[in-house]
């Protein structure tokens, strides 16, 4: 009835642990003899991409950099916590009210509680943020458990401690890059071998390493590649998707190695970049020609002209730096898993509009934007337009919210299903009218002759005449993305993902040699996002971004002892506060390019990725060191420059 009482509970079991041996890093987990906690020798999964003659491309290199650098573990640190309602109703369905980012885990619940699949209907509520902490299942399968058993409503909600321990974190990353390069700036071959940590049990440990591997080059034109990645399982806290999934890994690599690549040949780094940047029509590392445009040349430099004068140092001990990151990051899921989604749009008798989706809304508007695409197609106010969603039960089904798929896939499900019904409705007017369909739109709540906007009759008029005749209101529609085959497994040669977004991020920071202590002065993302549908939620997600990559950079650090967590609340784990984070400048291009709706592009994820080497960038920029290991916390900006120092 009580927490209390299920405490009281749970002190009561009594238990035996047995020590046996673990393996808390991957290079451990691969060494012969290590104890297997996954497979036959602990390799979760591993890729491999493959291009033109790297040994050739570092002979004729004038000169060969090699760095390593490590990423951590990253906790999503969300709003809300996981929590959940489930109850059983009268037709002996199991009900489940919960923040998820994919309501579809209703089959998977139904079948390990043992029930049929439409005995289970999820109901995503609104999220407080998910970051993909809530891509996984999380308490329902507990909840499902629980109520079937008692057949009385339950309650469950994870407190931050829980949280902390009941979901995947980032993985982390050691990749180490070799980069062959020319006096005058060519890249001339590219090594680049990653290994990740992917926990005690796999997830989406594969699938985070493929981005990572697909992504290792960045936004940079590399004709002579090899990129080796593995996973492997240690007895750390299991990892899983977070905002970024291995591109953003691969970004902190990439960017960082970029600045000492341009150090080392005396080059201005900016410079450098633009000599090797990917150009629209030019392919990625897997041979795929993404088919938006590439404008990574115009986001960086308008981050970094944006930043201004330098600041001036305050102090004798005080340092200024500037840094940039440049990212490639993909939008919709992978090509060979048959993604679809769909949408249904109708209009009522009173001349509103229904949108029906199973997208769930992680914080960033992914409902709303269902409604401004049938608002802008069907001509009605955005106030005469309501979006359900969320509804395992009466909703579509959209698909996950994940991979920076929502707008593209169930945005453009929502625009066919509004483009059907807008045809029918202007068919219906121009024969009201007396003109071709081609002369008729609709806006403001009405549908009109476009040369004669006074000849025009009201919307809610139009839906009644069609309802009075039989036509049809409504439509149901699916979006599929492209399929594609698996990458060719040995070259890693093929397509992966449907396109990419492209963006940049200039920093500018304070560091105090005395303490370590880093400040962030400004902050400035520039990101082409095809074409916004609401600016405000796009600058949302860029800001809130930045935020999420600062801490990445900076300050969050999960801390294991043994595979045992020990930093497990915000009193240890610390993200920026509204005191850290300065005011982000939102520099955002439309190509019109995209593959979503109206052109648009996804910003989800591309919002965070160029953020945290933006910001090492700068670090090393100020103190002229370069810490390799991420969160650059202050303990570790002091040690390099004692190790610097030292020589």
């Amino acid at each position: 009835e009580t927490r209390d009482i299920a405490e009281e509970a749970a002190r009561l079991i009594e238990f035996k642990l047995e020590p046996v041996p673990g393996v808390y890093t991957p290079e451990d987990g691969l060494k012969p003899g290590a104890p297997i906690i996954q497979g036959t020798d602990n390799v979760v999964s591993e890729y491999k991409i493959k291009k033109g003659d790297l040994e050739t491309g570092f002979a004729v290199a004038d000169m060969i950099v090699e760095r390593t650098y490590k990423t951590p573990f990253q906790e999503h640190a969300f709003l809300e916590p996981e929590a959940g309602l489930a109850w059983i109703d009268e037709n002996e369905v199991i009900n489940i009210r919960v923040c998820t980012q994919v309501i579809e885990h209703f089959r998977a619940i139904a079948d390990a509680v043992g029930v049929p699949h439409n005995k289970v209907r999820i109901l995503g509520s609104l999220v407080g943020g998910g970051f993909g902490g809530k891509e996984d299942i999380t308490v329902e399968v507990y909840l499902a458990l629980l109520t079937q058993r008692t057949g009385r409503p339950v309650r469950l909600e994870f407190s931050r401690e829980d949280s902390f321990v009941g979901h995947g974190k980032r993985h982390p990353f050691t990749i180490t890059h070799r980069t062959g390069v020319t006096k005058d700036g060519k890249i001339t071959a590219l090594d680049v071998q990653i290994l990740g940590d992917a926990g005690a049990y796999v997830y989406l440990s594969p699938y985070v390493l493929l981005y990572c591997v697909v992504n290792a080059p960045g936004p940079y034109r590399i004709d002579n590649l090899n990129v080796y990645g593995r996973a492997v399982a240690t007895n750390n806290m299991y990892t899983s998707a977070f905002r970024g999934f291995g591109g953003l890994q691969a970004c902190a690599a990439y960017e960082q190695q970029m600045d000492e690549v341009a150090d080392a040949i005396g080059m201005d780094r900016l410079e450098f970049r633009r000599r090797n940047f990917l150009e629209t029509g030019e392919p990625v590392s897997t041979g795929f020609v993404p088919p938006s445009a590439i404008w990574t040349d115009r986001c960086a430099e308008a981050a970094w002209d944006a930043l201004g004068e330098r600041s001036p140092a305050p102090a004798p001990h005080i340092r200024i730096g500037r840094g940039i990151g440049c990212s490639q990051q993909s939008y919709g899921r992978l090509t060979f898993l048959h993604d679809t989604s769909e949408a249904w749009v109708g209009a009522e008798m009173d001349g509103t509009v229904v949108v029906r989706s199973g997208v769930t809304d992680i914080g960033a508007g992914q409902a709303s934007a269902l409604g401004q695409i049938a608002a802008e197609l069907l001509g009605v106010t955005l106030d005469n337009v309501v979006v359900y969603n969320s509804d395992s039960a009466v909703t579509p089904l959209a698909g996950t919210t994940t991979a920076t798929r929502a707008l593209y896939m169930t945005g453009n499900a929502a625009r066919l299903a509004a483009e059907a019904v807008r045809g029918r409705l202007i068919a219906r007017a121009a024969q009201e009218f007396g003109v071709a369909p081609e002369k008729v739109d609709l806006a403001f709540n009405k549908a009109f002759v476009i040369d004669e906007p006074n000849h025009a009759l009201p919307f809610k008029e139009l839906i009644a005449i069609c309802a009075s005749e039989g036509v049809h209101r409504s439509e149901l529609s699916i979006f599929r993305a492209p399929f594609t085959d698996m990458l060719d497994p040995e070259t890693g040669q093929g397509q992966a993902h449907p396109d990419y977004a492209y963006g940049a991020h200039a920093i500018e920071v304070a560091v105090d040699i005395e303490t370590g202590e880093v400040a962030i002065l400004k902050s400035i993302a520039a990101h082409d996002v095809g074409q916004c549908i609401n600016r405000a939620a796009v600058e949302g997600q860029i800001q809130g971004g930045a935020q999420n990559g600062q801490g990445y950079a900076l300050s969050e650090e999960l801390l294991f002892r043994d595979g045992k967590l020990i930093t497990p609340s915000f009193a240890e784990y610390l993200t920026p506060t509204a005191m850290d984070v300065p005011n982000v400048e939102c520099i955002i291009f439309e190509s019109r390019s995209g593959l979503g709706p109206f052109g648009a592009k996804g910003v989800g994820e591309p919002a965070m990725t160029p953020v945290a080497p933006a910001i090492a960038n700068a670090v090393a920029d100020a103190i002229g060191v370069r810490v390799f290991e991420m969160p650059i916390t202050p303990e570790r900006v002091i040690d390099a420059l004692e190790a610097a120092r030292h020589g």
